[in-house]
């Protein structure tokens, strides 16, 4: 008789979302994955599949966490502005406080060029964040935090496009000093 299967599915997600994240998808070994989530190569083709479902698993996974980040902030009873602010700031010390850069940026440039259903997955990831910082960007300009001759959507585009660049200059500089001044810059951008 076969021997079932019992473990946390989504614990299992989770720790090879982390080797994904460190070591990215090229780099992790179906060894590295499975000794991560403690388990056999077997028991992961038979509820998983392989290497490539579990990969796809670990990127909603994290983007769903992306999301319902999000989804806390809009529900927070301080102002969009401080929102906002609080999320660029905090987006900064990400940067600078992780070791690991942002999983979404680096599965865009080593999988998603090539692998349709993860660029579909972090572009609904993008999607969501520029709605997300659309509507406090939008918001702020009616409660006179950001000029009125602003653009929302412009706004929202370029604080995508620059934090990703934040996170690469993160990457090649490890300059926490720089990282915190952009921030801040941005910041003194937007504000009315």
């Amino acid at each position: 008789m076969a021997r079932s299967v019992e473990f946390n599915e989504e614990e299992a997600i989770q720790k090879a979302m982390n080797v994904f994240w460190e070591k990215g998808y090229n780099g992790a070994s179906l060894r590295d994955l499975t000794d991560a989530m403690k388990i056999n190569s077997s028991s992961l083709y038979n509820t998983i599949g392989d290497k490539h479902e579990l990969f796809i698993r670990c990127v909603k996974y994290y983007t769903d966490i992306r999301k319902r980040d999000l989804d806390r902030r809009l529900k927070s009873h301080k102002s969009s502005f401080e929102v906002l602010v609080e999320y660029i700031n905090e987006s900064v010390e990400s940067i600078i406080g992780k070791e690991n850069s942002c999983m979404a940026i680096k599965t865009a440039f080593e999988v998603a060029t090539n692998d349709q259903r993860v660029k579909d997955i972090l572009k609904a990831d993008s999607d969501y964040a520029y709605r997300f910082l659309h509507s406090l960007i939008s918001k702020s300009i009616e409660e006179g935090k950001i000029s009125k001759k602003e653009d929302p959507e412009l706004l929202a585009d370029y604080f995508i496009s620059t934090w990703t660049g934040w996170n690469e200059a993160y990457l090649l500089h490890k300059d926490p000093v720089k990282i915190r001044k952009m921030g801040q810059y941005f910041i003194k951008l937007i504000s009315g």
